[in-house]
């Protein structure tokens, strides 16, 4: 069997690189034979709703029912669900090397680990077979992918097995059509073709297996996918979404990364770079992106691009959808019918401008409840926010290279975020999804508007405060209720954050953006347990699904 890590495929530039102990991508790291073991609260509120899903285009559930069979997944993820210390250990330490690709990711909703990571996974595996030498893929007569522990237990009703399908028939994660994912879902039984070089064989979803959700392995989220001659493999992998479509597998080594030219951990060293040296952002941002990365400048304005495409995109598509949403929610969507009835409305400029930004934030977040293609910025739960305001911005003739600094300026923010907080929602509830990412759309408008670094940062740490303390508490564990709504009022309260900073003197803001990030990081450190995506606790527990 040929040996995985011999591969000659550059796959530097595949997430799993993150850097920082509080983005919750990871979880903590605990070996598995330690007697008294330590399990991150992301991990622990996943397997807490992995009670709570049912088929993920299944009928109703009873929410109280749906908890206790979370607790009981729980058990058996205190005792299974170990994260193996040979996976890349998140740091802290040191100045920022988070980059755009690792941040800014691109695939299909609701969960980034879920689906986005699976899909992930299955493309990097299509990728490195269409490499193998022929006379070994002559030998192919399918492909077969086994899904372990959480992935297993709820895969089927986040989608997993679809968008792992997709990613083996060869769909970029990025570009794959909505229509196409939800033909996955509609035909089960459809049978594809599939042509690796001289190979030609049939697939379909029953080569997704869903395995053993119990037992010891690497992660919760461990998959593996084979290329198969007959009953034997050709070449397998085994792969983990480690969280926030952030995949990592057996072998694996971190890319190494550059030093960036202007280091910071905080926005006060910012400061003296942008304020003081007088350096424009999109400078510094570039210069410490290209020392990081190795890439070159236009690989990055591409790679922005790319992502601005996708989320208007997403927009586009959300606002054309009505009808329920799938799940046992049974929730109607909202984009569509508030578009239209803006247009033939008379709440005039102001209730025209608020109506339609929000619209903007329910298409795309209800997008990412329908198992599409989305972005995490910073996570999916939020991925209603930043396309909303690209779009908005696009409305109103923004420069396209305004727009495309503005995505640089919301991308600091987020690294400073989850570089001295957190971005995980089972860490630090709602205020580390959507409060970041309305703070970072409030930065994305102000650069796009031309203001100051000044402006820029009080804008971010406006929409952020405001933010402090929302709990996150999805109603069966699906986000929808109360997630896609808060996607619409996060990207209303950027722009008012914009504009309250950009009329206010900008030096007389008493509270920095420092503080409020260590705000954040304080509430969340001391926020219950049960407000942080574990579904125990707030609207999850007070709206019963009969």
């Amino acid at each position: 069997m040929k040996n995985p890590n011999e591969s000659q495929i550059d796959l530097s530039s595949i997430c799993g690189t993150c850097k920082t102990h509080s983005c919750g991508s990871c979880g903590s790291l605990v070996t598995p034979i330690d007697p008294l073991p330590q399990v991150s609260r992301r991990n622990f509120g996943k397997s807490l709703l992995l009670g709570s899903a049912a088929a993920f285009f299944g009928t109703g559930v009873d929410t109280r029912a749906s908890v206790k069979s979370a607790k009981m997944m729980a058990d058996m993820n205190l005792h299974n669900g170990f994260v193996s210390p040979n996976l890349a250990v998140s740091q802290k330490e040191g100045p920022i090397l988070t980059v755009l690709d690792e941040f800014y990711k691109m695939g299909p909703g609701p969960s980034s680990s879920h689906t986005m990571g699976p899909m992930r996974i299955t493309y990097d595996f299509y990728q490195r077979v269409s490499k193998l030498p022929t006379d070994e893929l002559k030998r192919a007569t399918s492909l077969k992918v086994h899904l372990f522990g959480s992935l297993s237990a709820t895969g089927e009703g986040h989608g997993t097995n679809r968008a792992s399908l997709a990613g083996l028939l060869g769909k970029s994660p990025a570009d794959c059509p909505p229509e196409f994912l939800d033909g996955l879902a509609a035909d089960p039984n459809k049978i594809y073709k599939l042509n690796l070089g001289p190979a030609s064989f049939d697939v379909s979803l029953k080569d997704v297996i869903f395995d053993k959700p119990d037992g010891t392995f690497p992660h919760p989220n461990t998959m593996t996918c084979k290329l198969m001659a007959g009953d034997q493999a050709i070449y397998e992998l085994e792969y983990y979404s480690v969280g926030g479509g952030f995949i990592e597998w057996k072998g694996y080594k971190s890319p190494d990364k550059g030093q960036p030219k202007y280091p910071y951990e905080h926005a006060r060293e910012l400061k003296k770079y942008l304020i003081d040296d007088k350096i424009p952002l999109a400078k510094l941002f570039l210069e410490n992106e290209m020392s990081i990365s190795g890439k070159s400048e236009q690989e990055i304005w591409e790679f922005i691009d790319q992502v601005s495409e996708v989320m208007v995109r997403g927009v586009d598509a959300g606002l054309k959808v009505d009808g329920l949403l799938p799940g046992p929610i049974k929730l109607e969507s909202k984009a569509a019918e508030m578009y239209h009835n803006i247009q033939k409305g008379n709440k005039g400029p102001a209730g025209r401008a608020v109506a339609t930004i929000a619209a903007y934030g329910f298409a795309m977040a209800e997008e990412n409840a329908r198992g599409h293609i989305i972005v995490t910025a910073p996570t999916g739960g939020s991925a209603g926010i930043i396309p909303a305001i690209v779009k908005s911005l696009r409305d109103v003739n923004t420069p396209t290279q305004n727009v495309r600094e503005g995505l640089l300026a919301a991308a600091v923010i987020g690294y400073l975020c989850k570089h001295n907080a957190t971005l995980s929602g089972a860490e630090g509830g709602c205020q580390a999804e959507v409060g970041v990412g309305s703070s970072m759309g409030a930065a994305l408008i102000s650069q796009a508007m031309g203001e100051s670094p000044k402006v820029v940062s009080n804008a971010a740490e406006s929409a952020l405060e405001h933010h402090l303390g929302m709990t996150c508490d999805p109603v069966a564990g699906y986000v929808q209720i109360p997630c896609i709504e808060r996607c619409a009022y996060g990207a209303v309260k950027a722009w008012t954050a914009y504009t309250i900073a950009s009329e206010e003197v900008p030096e007389e803001r008493r509270v920095d953006l420092d503080t409020t990030i260590s705000a954040m990081a304080l509430t969340a450190k001391e926020m219950n347990t049960k407000y942080k995506e574990t579904s125990e606790g707030g609207l999850a527990v007070s709206v019963v699904l009969c």
